[in-house]
């Protein structure tokens, strides 16, 4: 008689999200994963072809967490503000993670990066105060005020400055008047 499974597929993914939000993605391997779980490495393997198999399905579930119930979230009804705000939040209630995706050299940097582009340029084109923007204006606001966002956050999280919720909104709302201000582009290689 085979023996039923005893750890699923779920448990398995959630606690390797547990490893990367509370130790990186360093530390993102079966026997860390195993040790979280308090079992051997086995049933990770029965349940992914490997450990980049299972890396994929933790991106698409950080994927779904983050565009479901992070980046969504209203606080003025500007689109761009709105999603820094959001951005910046995460950053700081989530340091770890949030390091582990955007900053660390073995974490999703690239990859991250794609998927909040993809995220932003969908809500900015679905915003009327920006929908008539070509796609080199919205890439310009993705990479000027992703830059300002991103500052922010590795300054609030590293504790050197504090702001509030409004002087990050007045600093954004300044970085998208002059990246439409401009005459060309930002085109920075990422």
């Amino acid at each position: 008689m085979a023996r039923k499974k005893t750890i699923t597929k779920d448990q398995i993914l959630n606690a390797a999200y547990e490893v990367v939000a509370t130790e990186g993605f360093s530390k993102f391997t079966a026997r860390n994963i195993a040790t979280k779980m308090k079992c051997s490495t086995q049933p990770i393997y029965l349940e992914f072809k490997n450990m980049d198999d299972l890396k994929e399905e933790l991106f698409e579930k950080i994927h779904q967490y983050l565009a479901k119930e992070v980046f969504p979230v209203t606080h003025t009804g500007n689109t761009i503000v709105d999603l820094a705000l959001n951005y910046i939040h995460f950053a700081k209630n989530e340091s770890k993670l949030y390091r582990a995706l955007y900053l660390e050299e073995y974490g999703g940097g690239k990859r991250m990066q794609e998927f909040s582009y993809s995220y932003f340029s969908n809500a900015v084109k679905q915003d009327p105060d920006y929908k008539k923007l070509k796609d080199t204006e919205i890439n310009s606001l993705h990479m000027g005020t992703w830059i300002v966002a991103t500052g922010i956050a590795a300054l609030m999280t590293s504790g050197i400055i504090r702001p509030t919720d409004q002087q990050i909104e007045r600093l954004m709302k300044e970085a998208i008047d002059q990246i439409l201000e401009r005459n060309e582009p930002i085109d920075i290689d990422s």
